[in-house]
C-alpha cells in the first residue's frame, strides 16, 4: 500500500510497473496537478490534507451540534447502541451461546459466553473471554476486533485462536493466536503483521496463509494474491509457496470446508471481483482446478459432493442444457476436478419469478436455503431423499420481513434463526432439530413508537419501463401534499439486496420524529437474483440512476414529497449514487448524506482497494470504457448550477477500502465553485466510518440533525 506516498507524482498508471527519473516523475506531478488541481488531498496522512480536513471538521460540526436538537438526538443514538437488553446471541458451540458486545463499560466490547440454557432460561451468567478495551489500554493501542478464527470451531473453549485486530478499524489488520482456555497470547505462537490478510488452520502447527509477503507480493487491488505453507517457529520468509495467482488478480488465497467428517481444503483466485477459479488441495500440496462456471459460490460439501450457487448459466461437461444462474446445485468433487468425462450435477434450486437465492445455511440432515419472493424472505430446509431426490419444508417463521438463518452447522442438530422487519424489532428462533417447528426465544424490545407507522411497497417505472419496488415508511393516513419530509436510502451495486429490515435509528431519529423512510430495491443489487445485477455493469450502469431518479420522481408523482422535502443517503457504492444524483438531478432533492463514497471514476481503480471494482464499474484506462465513466463520474461532471443540494459528505482517514480523497476532491471542487456543503471526516473508523460506539452515536445524530435542518425547518 506505499503507493500512497507517491499518489501526489503519479495521475494515470499504478505504482509498481514503471521505472521513472526524476525528470519523470516532475513532469507527471506537473500534469497532474493541472489535470486535477485537488489530487494533493489523495495524500491519506499528509500535513496539508490533514490540515484541510480539521478545517472542514472545525467548520462543519458547530452547525449541527450547536442546533438545540443535536443533544438530544445523541443522546438517543447512544441509549440505543448501550441498551442493555438488546439481542444477546451470537453464535453457538459446545453448550455456550457467545457474542461480541460494546455498552457502556465496554466501548470497544468483549468476547463473552454464557451456558446456552441458562440463556434460554433468560438467566444467563456471562463470563468475560477476551476483553478488548483492556487489551487495547494495556498495550496503547486503538484496536478495533474483527474476528476470531478458531483451531476447531467443534471444541471452540478448549481450542486455540487467531485473533484479528485492526488498528483503527482498517480493512488490514494484524493476526495473533491467541489460547482460548488460558485467556492468553500464545508464547512464540502464530503471529501476522498488518497487512490485508487471510489464514487458514491445518492442524495445531500449521497454516496457509495468504498476506504481504514484501514487494511485489500485493495484487494492484492491495490483496494478496501468493499462498504459503506456515509452519509453527517458522518466520515468514521461511514460509513455502503453495500456490500464487497474479499481481493483476484482485486476490488468491485459501480457505477450508467441513464436509461434517473431516476438512478439506480449498485454494481460490479471482481474477475479477466477480469471478473466481476455485482449486481442491490434494496430496503433496498439488492443486486441482475445478471444472466450475467462472461465477460461482461455493457454499459447502458432504458426502463427496460440492454445493454451490451460480450466479451466471452453466453448462456442465458432458450436458446439453445450461442450468440458469441464480439456481443451487451439486456435483461430484471427483467429476470437478477430473479432465474429463461428463459432471453429473443435481439442482435443488432454480429462482422463480420476482425470486432470489440469498443464502445457503449447511446442516446436520440437509441445508437451509434463504430466498426472496419480491423482496421478502422465507427459509427452506432441504433434505434428500432415499431416492436421491431432494425435496424442501418450509420453516416456519414469520413472513413479510427478513426471515434468515443465523447459525446451523454440518455437524449440529442445532439450528437458530432470526426475523424482523421495518416495524418488528429483531428476534431470535431456535430448534433443537430440522423437524421441530421454532420457537422464539429472545425478542428484541422496540426501540421506537412503531403504534402509528404502516409500511407500503409501491413500484416506479424506470426510463427503459422496468418496474422498480420501494418500500415506504410513514405514519397512518399520511397527508398527500407532498409536504412530507422524506429519506430515500439506495445502494444499487456488487448484487448486495436491500431488505426490508428494522433499524432502531431510523425510527428513533427520523420515523419518531414525522420524517418518512423509504428504501429503494434499485438494479445493481440482487433483489431478484443475478440478473437484476448484471443488467447494470460497466457501460449499462446508467439503468441503475435512472432506477433511482425513477423512485424519487414516483414519490413526487404520488405527493408523498417534493424536492423541497426530499433528501437522499448512501455510503460506499451507494455513495458514487448519490454523487451522480446530484450531477444529475440536483433539482430532485434537497438534502444529500454522502457517505464513505466513491466520487471520481476517473482514478478510482488507483486508490486502495479500487483496482477490484472495475469488473463493476469499467477500467478508465481501457479506451471502449473510459467514455461511460467520463459520463457519469461525478467529480468530474459537477458544475455549479442552481438549485443544488447542500450535501453533507461523511468519510474517515482511516478508511482503507474506499480512499478518502474521493470525499475529499469533491467537497475541494464544491469550494473552489462557492458552493456550499457540510463534511465530517473522522481520523480512525475505517470503512464503516466509526470505531467506537461513542463515535457511531455521534455520527448517527449529526446526519439526523443534518436532514432535520434540510427537510424539517
Amino acid at each position: 500500500m506505499n503507493r500512497r506516498t507517491l499518489l501526489t507524482a503519479l495521475s494515470s498508471t499504478a505504482l509498481g510497473f514503471l521505472a521513472l527519473n526524476t525528470s519523470a516523475l516532475a513532469q507527471a506531478a506537473s500534469d497532474a496537478a493541472q489535470a486535477d488541481p485537488f489530487l494533493w488531498l489523495e495524500e491519506v496522512e499528509g500535513e496539508r490534507a490533514l490540515t484541510w480536513v480539521r478545517s472542514q471538521n472545525d467548520r462543519t460540526l458547530p452547525k449541527l451540534k450547536n442546533d438545540p436538537r443535536y443533544a438530544k438526538l445523541e443522546e438517543d443514538a447512544l441509549n440505543i447502541i448501550r441498551a442493555k437488553d438488546r439481542l444477546t446471541f451470537g453464535s453457538y458451540a459446545s453448550g455456550y451461546v457467545s457474542n461480541f458486545w460494546q455498552d457502556t463499560d465496554h466501548v470497544r466490547g468483549i468476547w463473552r459466553r454464557a451456558d446456552f440454557k441458562a440463556w434460554r432460561d433468560g438467566k444467563p451468567m456471562w463470563e468475560t473471554v477476551l476483553d478488548i478495551d483492556k487489551l487495547a489500554k494495556d498495550e496503547d493501542k486503538n484496536w478495533v476486533y474483527q474476528g476470531s478464527n478458531p483451531l476447531d470451531p467443534h471444541d471452540l473453549w478448549n481450542t486455540k485462536v487467531l485473533l484479528e485486530l485492526s488498528n483503527g478499524g482498517k480493512d488490514a489488520d494484524t493476526k495473533r493466536e491467541w489460547d482460548v482456555r488460558t485467556r492468553s497470547f500464545v508464547v512464540g505462537g502464530f503471529e501476522l503483521p498488518e497487512a490485508k490478510s487471510s489464514a487458514v488452520w491445518v492442524d495445531q502447527d500449521q497454516l496457509l496463509v495468504a498476506t504481504d509477503w514484501g514487494e511485489g507480493t500485493m495484487t494492484e487491488s492491495g490483496y494478496a494474491y501468493i499462498v504459503k505453507r506456515l509452519k509453527r517457529g517458522q518466520k515468514l520468509s521461511q514460509a513455502v509457496e503453495i500456490f500464487r495467482g497474479t499481481p493483476k488478480d484482485v486476490s488468491a488465497g485459501a480457505y477450508r470446508v467441513d464436509d461434517g467428517q473431516t476438512y478439506h481444503y480449498f485454494l481460490y483466485r479471482s481474477p475479477t471481483f466477480f469471478t473466481t477459479q476455485t482449486y481442491y488441495l490434494g496430496p503433496k500440496d498439488v492443486a486441482l482446478m475445478l471444472d466450475l462456471p467462472s461465477k460461482h459460490n461455493l457454499v459447502g460439501m458432504r458426502d463427496g459432493q460440492i454445493y454451490l450457487t451460480l450466479q451466471e448459466d452453466w453448462t456442465p461437461r458432458g450436458a446439453k442444457k445450461a442450468i440458469a444462474a441464480g439456481a443451487l446445485v451439486s456435483a461430484p468433487l471427483s467429476q470437478l476436478t477430473a479432465k474429463t468425462g461428463a459432471i453429473k450435477v443435481t439442482t435443488l434450486y432454480t429462482p422463480g419469478p420476482r425470486e432470489a437465492l440469498q443464502d445457503v445455511s449447511m446442516a446436520k440432515d440437509g441445508l437451509y436455503v434463504t430466498l426472496s419472493t419480491n423482496v421478502k424472505s422465507a427459509v427452506r430446509h432441504y433434505q434428500q431423499n432415499t431416492s436421491g431426490s431432494w425435496s424442501f419444508k418450509p420453516v416456519a417463521l414469520p413472513a413479510n420481513g427478513v426471515a434468515s438463518v443465523v447459525d446451523a452447522g454440518v455437524r449440529q442438530d442445532e439450528v437458530f434463526f432470526a426475523y424482523n422487519d421495518f416495524i418488528t424489532p429483531p428476534s431470535i428462533l431456535f430448534a433443537p432439530k430440522s423437524d421441530v417447528a421454532p420457537v422464539t426465544v429472545q425478542a428484541q424490545a422496540a426501540r421506537f413508537d412503531a403504534s402509528g407507522l404502516e409500511v407500503n411497497q409501491f413500484e416506479a417505472t424506470s426510463k427503459d419501463g422496468t418496474k422498480i419496488p420501494y418500500f415506504v415508511i410513514a405514519k397512518k393516513g399520511l397527508v398527500l401534499d407532498g409536504q412530507a419530509p422524506t429519506l430515500l436510502y439506495g445502494y444499487g451495486g456488487f448484487e448486495v439486496s436491500m431488505l426490508p429490515n428494522y433499524s432502531a435509528m431510523n425510527g428513533k431519529l427520523w420515523l419518531e420524529r414525522g420524517g418518512v423512510y423509504v428504501l429503494a430495491n434499485i438494479r445493481g443489487g440482487g433483489e431478484f437474483g443475478p440478473a437484476w445485477h448484471t443488467v447494470g455493469l460497466k457501460g449499462k450502469r446508467q439503468v441503475i440512476y435512472d432506477d433511482f431518479i425513477g423512485v424519487a420522481e414516483d414519490l413526487i408523482t404520488r405527493k408523498i414529497t417534493s424536492p423541497r422535502r426530499l433528501g437522499i443517503q448512501g455510503g460506499s457504492n451507494g455513495g458514487l449514487l448519490m454523487g451522480v444524483m446530484m450531477t444529475q438531478r440536483p433539482d430532485l432533492f434537497q438534502a444529500v448524506v454522502c457517505q464513505v463514497p466513491l466520487l471520481d471514476m476517473l482514478r478510482y481503480h488507483k486508490l486502495l482497494a479500487g483496482a477490484s471494482w472495475v469488473d463493476e464499474y469499467g477500467d478508465p484506462d481501457v479506451a471502449a470504457e473510459r467514455p461511460w465513466l467520463e459520463k457519469f463520474s461525478p467529480y468530474q461532471n459537477l458544475k455549479k448550477t442552481s438549485p443544488f443540494p447542500e450535501a453533507f459528505f461523511m468519510t474517515s482517514t482511516k478508511d482503507d477500502r474506499v480512499h478518502p480523497g474521493h470525499a475529499r476532491k469533491y467537497a475541494a471542487k464544491m469550494e473552489s465553485l462557492g458552493m456550499p456543503f457540510f463534511y465530517y471526516e473522522n481520523i480512525d473508523g475505517g470503512h464503516s466510518a466509526a470505531a467506537n460506539l461513542v463515535e457511531s452515536a455521534k455520527q448517527r445524530a449529526l446526519v439526523a440533525t443534518y436532514l432535520l435542518q434540510k427537510l424539517m425547518d
